[in-house]
C-alpha cells in the first residue's frame, strides 16, 4: 500500500501587517506664490501696513509664502469697498443674477478641486483623504446649494420679504479654511450682502486661492473681499462701525469678546464656538461600527474639530470590549506625511496648538487618568501627536470639561440612560453629540434630552449643506448651512 507523503507546504509567520507603500500626492499641481497681497475691491494690493508673515507646513515646518498683514487701515478700505459695491452693485442686480456668479463659483472650485485639496493639506497639515474627499467638495457644494435659494427667497419665508443687512464681517478658523469660507461667503451673497472675510492667519492660503477663483468668475469688484492678518485685523473687523453682520467660527474665549464688542450696536451676531462634544455607546450598539465611528469622530481629523467626539461614554457592561477594540484599531493608524493618501493622522496645525495638546496630556496624567497612546514613529520634523486615550476618567477631570482639540479621547462609563444623559449634559459646551444603539426609540428619547445642536445617530461627524449646524450653551449661537443658514443675513419684512 503505498504511502502518504507529508506535504513540505511552507508555512510563514509575520510578526507585523504589511507596510503601506508610499503614495504621495505630488505638489506640482498646486501654484502657490510667494508673496499675497489683499484682496480688495477685486484687485490684490498691498498692505497699508507695510507688513507680511509666513505661513508654514506643519508637517515639515517649511515656509510655503508670506502673506500681508493688514491693520486698521486696510480693513476701513475694505468695508468701503463692500459699501460701495452693495449700494450701487449686488443689492441691485436680479436675483438670479447673483445666482450664476456664486454658481461660476462653485464650478471653478470643482475645477480646481486637485490644487485646492493639496494647498490645504500643506498649510493646514489635515491628511490629503480629508481634504480632497470631503473639505473641498463640500465647499463647492455649499456655493451650488445657496446658488439655488438665491431667487427663492421669496418662498423661503411664509408671508415674509426677505431683505439683506449690508456688508458682512466674516472670520474663520484654521481647521477648515476653504470649508468654513464657502459656509459664511455663499449664503452672504446669495441674500444679496457684501462680504469682508478673514481667515486664520496660520491656514490662510486656501482663502486667497478662493479670492482668485473669485476674480475668475468675474464677480462685481468690492462684493467679496478677503484680508489676512491676526487678531488685531479681526478686532478691527468686529469693531468696524459700518459692518452690519458679524459670523465668527473659533474659540469659546474669542467669542465672548465678540460678543462684549458689538453689545449696544445694532450688528447681527451668529457665533459658532468650542465643543466637547460626548459619543455615546450602549450594550446592544453595533460596536464594531461604533469603534470606528469614534475614531472617525477624533483621530481621523486630528481632533481638530469643535464638533470632535472627544468624551466617550461607553456602557459598563461592554467597556472593557470597547476600549480592547479601541487601542487596536489605534495601532493601525498611519501618522505621518500629511500627502501621502495611506496617512490616517496628519500634521498638528501649529506648533502652539501642540503645545496645547501636551499640556492637557500632562494634566489628565496629574488629575489620575491612565493615557495610552499608540506605539507609532513620529516623523523629526513638524507638528505631530500620537493618537491618546484616557481611561478612569471622572466627570469633573480637566480633559472630561476643557476643549483639547487634538487626538486625544476620554472614556467615561455609565450604566443607565439617566445617567448618561446627565453626564452628557454636564458641560459648558453643546455643539454636537453621538449616539450609538440597535434601538430606534432609545435614539429618539436621548436626542430629545440631550443639550446639543445636532445629534449623529449611528454615525458622526456627517455633513450636508442641506442641513443646519450650530450649537447650544457656550458653543455659540445661530446656524449654517440649510434654510436656516439665511436667516442671519436677512431682515425679514411682513409682505
Amino acid at each position: 500500500m503505498a504511502t502518504k507523503k507529508k506535504s513540505n507546504t511552507l508555512k510563514l509567520k509575520f510578526d507585523t501587517a504589511w507596510p503601506y507603500a508610499p503614495a504621495p500626492e505630488s505638489r506640482s499641481a498646486a501654484q502657490i506664490k510667494d508673496r499675497y497681497e489683499l484682496f480688495i475691491n477685486g484687485e490684490w494690493q498691498a498692505p497699508l501696513s507695510k507688513k507680511y508673515f509666513g505661513t508654514i507646513n506643519p508637517a515639515t515646518e517649511e515656509k510655503l509664502s508670506e502673506v500681508a498683514m493688514a491693520n486698521a487701515a486696510d480693513v476701513d478700505k475694505a468695508v468701503k469697498a463692500a459699501r460701495n459695491a452693495y449700494e450701487k452693485t449686488w443689492r441691485k442686480i436680479s436675483a438670479k443674477e447673483r445666482a450664476k456668479y456664486i454658481f461660476r463659483i462653485a464650478r471653478i472650485i470643482q475645477e480646481k478641486a486637485r490644487e485646492l485639496a493639496i494647498i490645504e493639506t500643506l498649510d493646514g497639515g489635515k491628511p490629503i483623504r480629508e481634504s480632497r474627499d470631503f473639505d473641498v467638495p463640500t465647499a463647492a457644494n455649499h456655493f451650488f446649494y445657496y446658488a439655488g435659494w438665491a431667487d427663492k427667497l421669496e418662498y423661503a419665508f411664509l408671508n415674509k420679504k426677505a431683505e439683506p443687512l449690508g456688508v458682512a464681517g466674516q472670520i474663520i478658523p484654521w481647521n477648515f479654511p476653504l470649508l468654513m469660507a464657502a459656509w459664511k461667503i455663499a449664503p452672504a451673497l446669495a441674500t444679496g450682502n457684501t462680504v469682508v472675510l478673514k481667515p486664520a492667519e496660520t491656514t490662510p492660503l486656501t482663502a486667497l486661492k478662493l479670492a482668485e477663483i473669485i476674480q475668475e468668475a468675474d464677480l462685481p469688484p468690492g462684493v467679496v473681499n478677503i484680508l489676512t492678518g491676526a487678531g488685531e485685523t479681526g478686532a478691527a473687523i468686529v469693531n468696524h462701525p459700518d459692518i452690519n453682520k458679524i459670523a465668527f467660527t473659533g474659540s469659546t474665549d474669542v467669542g465672548k469678546i465678540i460678543q462684549r464688542a458689538v453689545a449696544g450696536t445694532n450688528k447681527r451676531v451668529t457665533l459658532e464656538l468650542g465643543g466637547k462634544a460626548a459619543n455615546i455607546i450602549f450594550e446592544d450598539a453595533p460596536l464594531d461600527q461604533a469603534v470606528e465611528g469614534v475614531i472617525n469622530g477624533i483621530f481621523f481629523n486630528q481632533g481638530h474639530v469643535c464638533c470632535a467626539g472627544s468624551r466617550l461614554y461607553v456602557q459598563e457592561s461592554v467597556a472593557k470590549q470597547v476600549i480592547r477594540k479601541l487601542k487596536d484599531r489605534m495601532e493601525s493608524l498611519i501618522v505621518g506625511d500629511p500627502l501621502d493618501k495611506n496617512t490616517d493622522i496628519g500634521a498638528i496645525n501649529s506648533k502652539q496648538q501642540l503645545a496645547t495638546i501636551n499640556k492637557y496630556l500632562q494634566i489628565g496624567r496629574s488629575e489620575g487618568a491612565e493615557m495610552y497612546e499608540s506605539a507609532c514613529k513620529l516623523p523629526n520634523k513638524g507638528f505631530w501627536c500620537r493618537p491618546t486615550i484616557f481611561t478612569n476618567v471622572a466627570q469633573s477631570n480637566r480633559i472630561a470639561q476643557e476643549e483639547i482639540f487634538g487626538p486625544v479621547l476620554s472614556i467615561l462609563t455609565f450604566r443607565t440612560d439617566d445617567e448618561v444623559i446627565e453626564k452628557a449634559n454636564n458641560s459648558p459646551y453643546g455643539l454636537s453629540a453621538g449616539v450609538w444603539t440597535d434601538k430606534g426609540s432609545k435614539i429618539f428619547n436621548m436626542t430629545k434630552r440631550m443639550r446639543a445642536g445636532v445629534i449623529w445617530a449611528n454615525t458622526f461627524n456627517k455633513f450636508d449643506p442641506t442641513s443646519p449646524f450650530g450649537g447650544y450653551k457656550e458653543s455659540g449661537f445661530g446656524r449654517e448651512g440649510g434654510l436656516h443658514g439665511l436667516l442671519p443675513y436677512v431682515e425679514l419684512k411682513n409682505i
